[in-house]
């Protein structure tokens, strides 16, 4: 999609692609053919940059056809480089302001609680949109409302749009952070199936009446070796030899 469509972000998708084949393939509880069922869970990707993904996996899961990819970041077509909700089935909430999507997902999980309802809340952003103010405040709303239905998980690659994530503003220690405003905590390998199966499993059972933060270490690129913690891919877009052999590292990598 990102070469045909000349477009960016593609070492944003590969750092938070394990991530979200994770969560729709082990957790989440939803139905393609009824995308608006109450009783679904909830998924906001927050860092809406890299939302060439989540348009990947819900055409996989039968939201929409394939085809439809096609008009990827094309003019007038639905699928922007940005991911949006509107016509598109599976997309909860239009992405890409920064900051914005964690607040959004408190909202989504407060009304839950007050519904009645049990479905679960999962707001995936980058480490850098943790730079942004409105993520703290949340984090103060979260921990204040006991909204042990609200799953926040920081794709924490490292690098950001300019450089890397220490260099421009440092969160460390990042964990303590979220501890200290009262949220539960789990740092894990954001790569490793398992481990990302079995901690959303333990937060599905947990309760306990806080929130939950995810601090997923990541590698921007992952998956091909020459976009991995590189800076470029950020912006750049695989043509020529470059795509080339990056689809036959990915190809070889799934045998």
């Amino acid at each position: 999609m990102t070469h045909e469509a000349k477009s960016s972000h593609i070492g944003s998708m590969f750092s938070v692609a394990d991530i979200v084949a994770v969560l729709y393939g082990d957790v989440l509880k939803y139905d393609a053919e009824d995308p608006r069922m109450k009783s679904r869970d909830r998924f906001i990707l927050s860092k809406g940059h890299a939302g060439a993904v989540i348009f990947a996996v819900l055409a996989e899961l039968g939201f929409f056809a394939k085809e439809k990819l096609d008009t990827y970041c094309q003019n007038g077509s639905d699928f922007c480089g940005h991911v949006s909700h509107k016509n598109i089935p599976g997309v909860e909430f239009s992405t890409g302001s920064l900051g914005h999507g964690i607040s959004i997902g408190a909202g989504m999980a407060l009304s839950a609680r007050l519904s009645g309802r049990d479905n679960s809340v999962y707001v995936v952003m980058g480490d850098g949109e943790c730079n942004e103010g409105s993520v703290w405040e949340l984090a103060l709303f979260g921990a204040h409302h006991k909204l042990d239905n609200l799953v926040a998980i920081v794709d924490y690659n490292n690098l950001q749009g300019l450089g890397t994530s220490e260099s421009i503003l440092s969160l460390e220690p990042f964990g303590e952070k979220w501890r200290s405003f009262g949220w539960n905590v789990y740092e894990v390998d954001g790569h490793d199936h398992d481990v990302l199966k079995k901690t959303f499993m333990d937060i599905k059972d947990s309760g306990g009446g806080k929130p939950h933060c995810v601090i997923a270490r990541t590698i921007k690129g992952k998956g091909v070796s020459f976009m991995e913690d590189d800076l470029l891919w950020h912006y750049r877009t695989a043509q020529g030899e470059e795509y080339d052999a990056a689809v036959k590292e990915l190809e070889a990598s799934d045998q």
